[in-house]
């Protein structure tokens, strides 16, 4: 049985989860970033974390990187690019790819409020042709070094913690965003975790 401690903390956190708020990686390759990637989403309030990878096990979990935070997250697993982000933007969310190419603009120049899925691509080629195509904007982190890219989890953090940073000063943190039935829904489940 759940002590009113723990179900208070499980309550508080799903209070403060942006299910509009979502992460895609693209055929991402070493597992260790991607699990990196999941302990950040946790942080940031994300509750779904899609991957899309041709592989029948895209993304191998490893608790000892995610500190757990996997258990507090929905993955998503998708086998093309174009049903993962077709699918997100039938419902509503705006496509934000992180590209190193021309036409991009700063991670900054977004409105995160809105409902908003990032897609990075993995560690050697980026994001694909397909995804930069069914994006709704191409995004970048200024670089002033002599490398072109920082490492995927770090990246994550830092655009993710751009939109936490627009999120909390629109209140978007104060209230729950997930309905009643959807809160008590995931505080039944979690409280079983």
């Amino acid at each position: 049985m759940p002590t009113p401690e723990r179900i208070a903390r499980v309550t508080q956190v799903l209070s403060s989860r942006q299910p509009d708020l979502r992460v895609v990686l693209e055929e991402v390759t070493n597992a260790h970033n991607a699990n990196a990637v999941l302990r950040t989403c946790d942080a940031a309030g994300v509750l779904e974390v899609d991957v899309i990878g041709s592989n029948e096990a895209p993304l191998p979990i490893n608790k000892a990187i995610t500190t757990r935070a996997d258990k507090w997250l929905r993955v998503l697993y998708h086998p093309t690019t174009e049903s993962c982000l077709i699918d997100l933007k039938a419902r509503g969310f705006q496509v934000a790819a992180t590209s190193l190419g021309p036409e991009t603009v700063p991670y900054t120049a977004l409105d995160y409020a809105r409902p908003t899925a990032f897609v990075f691509g993995n560690e050697s080629k980026g994001v694909s042709p397909k995804a930069l195509d069914l994006a709704d904007a191409r995004i970048r982190i200024p670089m002033f070094g002599m490398v072109q890219s920082l490492n995927l989890s770090v990246s994550v953090g830092i655009i993710l913690y751009e939109a936490i940073r627009q999120r909390l000063a629109r209140g978007l943190y104060d209230a729950p965003r997930l309905s009643p039935a959807e809160l008590e829904r995931y505080i039944d489940e979690w409280l079983d975790l």
